[in-house]
């Protein structure tokens, strides 16, 4: 387990189809001015000179925020963007190997949805995973190849059968974030709740105080 400290509170998982003519990058500064506090970029069709791109302008409008950039699976663009780690799923470059690469100090996150991929995720050394995302909670258009789904309940087995902090992904809106902070979860992931809406910043806004209890 890990030292560094992170706020897995509410996590932004950007989708560039979803974000539209707004953008990426806009998005992500309105979603943070909203309560964001960890940012992943994700964009499975893009070029790597493409995310690469996108990567830097994102970056750009978090320098100063102290709000983490991390990049889905391309492990070796972490350096090219100067993000700072990377999450992995099950299907990916295995988390002791993107730690091996990345160093001690880069954020390793690793996709999970069952007690068993915890259990597996144990035999790696001290140090490799810093936190865990589990999911789908429900189904999710955002990824349509996506495995069983979760449920509130199978996500909460998961948090307790862990021993880093765990984030809930899959069809979550502020509607979800009181449970999902009762079951033990560390944050609530999202996307089309924030990347989709009229008003990033206000959809933000609203998933944050339902998860930090403020009416």
């Amino acid at each position: 387990m890990t030292a560094r400290p992170l706020d897995l509170s509410l996590y932004l998982v950007t989708d560039t189809g979803l974000c539209g003519p707004r953008g990426v990058p806009a998005t992500v500064e309105a979603a943070v001015a909203g309560g964001v506090t960890l940012v992943q970029l994700r964009d499975p069709g893009a070029t790597d000179a493409d995310f690469v791109a996108l990567g830097l302008a994102v970056r750009q409008v978090l320098a100063g925020t102290g709000v983490p950039l991390i990049i889905d699976d391309r492990v070796h663009l972490v350096r090219a963007i100067g993000a700072d780690g990377v999450h992995v799923g099950q299907r990916d470059l295995p988390p002791d190997r993107a730690r091996h690469l990345l160093g001690p100090d880069a954020i390793v996150g690793l996709s999970v949805s069952t007690i068993e991929h915890v259990g597996a995720a144990r035999e790696f050394d001290d140090g490799v995973v810093d936190y865990l995302g589990v999911g789908p909670v429900r189904p999710t258009r955002t990824k349509p190849d996506h495995g069983p789904v979760t449920g509130l309940g199978g996500a909460a087995a998961v948090a307790a059968a862990s021993p880093w902090p765990v984030v809930a992904i899959g069809g979550l809106t502020a509607r979800d974030a009181g449970a999902l902070r009762r079951s033990g979860m560390a944050g609530v992931a999202v996307v089309s709740a924030v990347c989709s809406a009229q008003d990033p910043a206000g959809a933000a806004s609203d998933i944050r105080s339902a998860w930090d209890g403020r009416p």
